[in-house]
This record gives structure tokens, sequence and C-alpha cells, in this order.
């Protein structure tokens, strides 16, 4: 007979060996609503929308080519740059080097009614014009890549905080019961792909329910998505009603939270066997709406992330490397407008055509923008990091489109006007969620914890 420590290592080995091949749970549906369920009290109040779908251009794209004109830029193009401007500023890979400026590579024009002042690389979201507003006096604190997308997805500079997807879905929850509440999504091409990691989707501190649920770009979308071969639905249930059974057990002796996170998805993988395959099947999609969104891995993604709008998904996170001009950006900046352009205007109205553009916030942007000074010679030039302004844009419900806000100063240095840190887009976010930014904490070593640290402002006058 075990004694008490040998069963609980029993128990232990256990849960967490047949844990890897569990894809479904015979538990009560309680188990499942709490794990969908956000936290009480939430939202504040009535939001203006209830998902956020974030179309993330990894790398840092060029304001200075994209949405940001600068005459001054092109009247002293190979010009040095003003030392009064440049010193003591925190920059990248230039740091030390001969500094000249760099006039914008690609044509500007107007577009829409509004007439936004957008780049001629970008045609199809230049038909959204009406539609967005362009945000062009953000900042950011981290001037490197990884630490970058770390501050812009949770607000701090140091890894193992919660990203925003994960504030979200512990704030509101999820309303798709059969599909995780946030859903990352991956795409590449134009330029160096910088890496990124599960980190930037990680839950950090909150119970790991809340984490981001990254789906492969090929093969099935999800790991294990399928039954194992030999092995059917009934099999598999029984199999997964005695890991439940040993879950149960097992919480009963430590107490441990996360056991019951565990629990809870593995009943939300069951679903997920069954919802999965049906969401990434596109045949039953008219051919217009594919001939809309167009070809490409982004464009799938685009069209995906419509679907799991869709179904309820309370986040969805798009991932688009390869921004990272600091050479040939001539050259190379059609080729990364080219990967997104078409799907980013496709999604756009095809969340308008089906009703939900008005109660979901699209968020386009990058982790930092690229400087006014050329990096390397003049017939590869290309543009460093830079944190001191920057460009992103918004649109969907509760945000006034076709017009712009924030201004950088004549050269796109630094930005001089309605200056909006990254904290401050939080806080505007999850305004448009109905939630508090200043209320939705979470209590960890001893100090209370949220996605705005203790700064952020709700910018309203992009609100509508």
């Amino acid at each position: 007979m075990m004694n008490k420590d040998t069963r609980r290592a029993f128990l232990g080995r256990a849960s967490f060996g047949l844990g890897s091949l569990a894809l479904s749970s015979l538990l009560q549906p309680e188990t499942a609503r709490a794990a969908g369920a956000g936290v009480s009290g939430f939202p504040n109040f009535d939001g203006k929308v209830k998902r956020v779908i974030f179309l993330c251009m990894a790398g840092g794209p060029s304001h200075l080519e994209l949405f940001d004109y600068k005459q001054t830029l092109v009247d002293r193009d190979g010009q040095p740059m003003p030392e009064s401007v440049t010193k003591g500023q925190q920059i990248a890979q230039l740091q030390g080097k001969e500094l000249k400026m760099l006039a914008p590579q690609h044509p500007f024009q107007k577009y829409g009614k509004s007439g936004q002042h957008m780049s001629s690389l970008l045609p199809h979201i230049g038909e959204l014009a009406d539609d967005i507003c362009i945000v062009r006096s953000m900042v950011t604190e981290q001037i490197n890549h990884d630490t970058a997308h770390t501050f812009m997805n949770t607000g701090f500079r140091v890894a193992g905080r919660p990203s925003m997807g994960s504030w979200v879905l512990y704030g509101l929850g999820s309303e798709s019961q059969n599909l995780p509440g946030f859903v990352v999504l991956t795409s590449e091409g134009g330029a160096q792909g910088q890496p990124i990691a599960a980190r930037q989707w990680s839950s950090g501190f909150l119970p790991s329910v809340y984490q981001g649920v990254k789906f492969n770009s090929g093969g099935d979308p999800v790991n294990y998505v399928r039954n194992p071969a030999g092995v059917d639905r009934k099999m598999q249930g029984q199999l997964i009603d005695a890991v439940g059974k040993l879950n149960r057990l097992q919480g009963e002796l430590i107490d441990d939270p996360e056991i019951d996170t565990r629990i809870a998805q593995y009943e939300l993988a069951f679903r997920m066997q069954m919802a999965v395959p049906e969401l990434t099947d596109f045949s039953n999609e008219p051919a217009e709406v594919l001939e809309m969104y167009g070809e490409g891995q982004f464009a799938k993604n685009c069209l995906l992330a419509r679907r799991l709008a869709e179904k309820g998904v309370r986040f969805i996170h798009l991932y688009h490397r390869g921004w990272d001009h600091h050479g040939s950006i001539h050259k190379d900046i059609p080729k990364s407008c080219s990967y997104v352009d078409q799907a980013t205007a496709a999604l756009v109205k095809d969340l308008k055509r089906r009703g939900l553009f008005e109660d979901t916030l699209i968020v386009w942007g990058g982790e930092f923008g690229r400087t006014p000074m050329s990096q390397g010679d003049r017939a590869t030039a290309g543009r460093d990091h830079h944190i001191k302004g920057f460009s992103m844009w918004l649109s969907g419900g509760g945000i006034q489109g076709g017009t712009s806000y924030g201004a950088t100063d004549e050269l796109g240095y630094n930005a001089v006007e309605d200056i909006v840190p990254v904290h401050d887009f939080h806080a505007t976010m999850l305004h448009l969620l109905g939630v508090d930014h200043k209320k939705l904490t979470y209590r960890f070593q001893g100090r209370d914890f949220r996605l705005t640290d203790v700064h952020g402002n709700v910018v309203t006058k992009i609100l509508a």
C-alpha cells in the first residue's frame, strides 16, 4: 500500500504524464463556464467594443514612409541632422555615426473625403481613410525589438508581466465556448523578420488559463487537435475521465489553482477538437471573399481573425514579421506593404459588412518607428529604431474615423503635440472595452498590479 507521500508523487506524475494526451474531459459544465468568465464587477460600464484585433507590424514600420509625411526631410535630404535634436538622445545602431537626414522614399497622397495623408504604398488601407484615426504622436520607452515588444504588450520593459490580451481576457472573460479567448497568429515577409517569443502573449502572474494560444501557420492549427491513430472519442473520453479524477484528487491534496486551470483547459481542448477544423476550413467562403483578402499567410490570418471574431474570441493578435528596415528601405518597404495592405483593408471591410465593425477595435502598428536619419550608404539606405515619435492607427467601434491625432516635429523625430505613451494607448483600449484601467488589478507579491502600472490616461479626443 502506498503511503501519503508516495501517493501524492504518483498523482503528480500521472496527471502531468497523461495531461499531454488529454484533449477532452467529462467534467461538469460549471468548470467550462468559470474558465470563460471574467472578474466580478467588469465591465465597469457599457463599452463601445467587445473584442480587439491587434495587427502588429513586428520590426518597427517607418512612420516617415507610411503615415507622417515631412517636407523638411525632402528639402534637406542628405544634409546633417541637427545636433540639437539628437544630442544626448538614445539611439540604437546609429550611435556614434554621422547622422544625415533621409527623405521619404515613396510618394504620399491624400485618401478619402477626410483627405488622410498616407503613403501611396498603402492604396487599400487608403480606402479606409474615413474609417481610421491615425495617431502620429506615439512614444515608447524601449529601443530594441524584444524589450519594445514586451513594453507594448505588457506595459513593462521586464518580461514576466501579463500581456494586454491576457489582461483583457482576465477582466472580461471570453464569449466563445469552443475556442480560446485569446488567439495569436503569425506571418512573415518583406524585410528582416525579427523573432518573437511566447512571452509576448504570456499570462505572466495571472492564472495560465488567460495566456494566448498560438495557432500554427502550417499543418494542424493547434498541436494535437486530432485524435491519435487508433483512438476514438469514446476511448479518449474514458481516458480523460480518469485524468480528470486524478486531477481533482491532486487538487484536494495541494489546493493549487493551476489544477483548476488544467481541468478547464482539458474541457476547452475537447471542444476545440470539433471547432478548430471547421474554423480553419475556408472551402465554404465565397470566391469573392477569398479574392478580396488575397494570397499569403497574412491574408489567411486576417480571414481567420474575422472568423474568430464571429465566434466570440475576445483578443486576436496578428504578428507580421517583416518591418525591420535597417537597409534598402526604398526597395524593401514596398514588399512589406504588399504583404499586408490588401488583407488589412479586406478585414475591416468584411467586419463592416458582417455587422462586427461597430463592436470591434482594430489596431495597426508596431513596437516603435524609424529614425529620420539614414542608416548605411545612400544606395542601400535604411532607418534605425526610433522611440520618440511614431504612428499607429485605430478603427472600429468608438473611434472617430477620418481623423488624425497628435504630431511630430518637422523632422519626424520628437512627438510634440498630444503625445500618446503606450500606457495611454492601453488605458484607451480598456476604456473602449468598458474597463476602467485603474480598477483592473491583480495582487501579486504584495502589490496590486495593472496593465498601465501607475500611469495611463484615456485619449478621449480620438473617441467617437
